[in-house]
């Protein structure tokens, strides 16, 4: 796993999405397929949300590693998830949204 608050870091498995989460107060995490054409549309929305918010921004295709399908009651993706001290408090699972949505789910 590799980035900073200002750009978008995909993690591979469950552990590494955990140790992202333990690492930040905040975090956005977005878990998406491959060949899903609104995951795709949401990866410059979620650079410019990580690059306006300061917010680290993660992704992770659950088909990697499918343990955070049931842990986080993923059952579409897009779906994007606000951590907070590491519990998961906020989400959205509407598919492609614009930047000013994902900031929304921010503050």
């Amino acid at each position: 796993m590799q980035g900073t608050g200002t750009d978008v870091t995909r993690v591979r498995t469950a552990a590494e999405l955990a140790a992202a989460v333990d690492e930040h107060d905040r975090l956005l995490v977005e878990f998406y397929t491959e060949g899903c054409g609104a995951c795709a549309a949401m990866d410059p929305v979620l650079g410019i949300v990580a690059r306006a918010t300061g917010v680290p921004v993660v992704t992770m295709n659950p088909r990697d590693d499918p343990a955070p399908i049931d842990e986080y009651g993923i059952g579409s993706v897009p779906t994007l998830i606000r951590f907070e001290d590491g519990d998961p408090i906020r989400r959205l699972s509407e598919g492609f949204v614009g930047a000013e949505r994902v900031i929304e789910l921010l503050d």
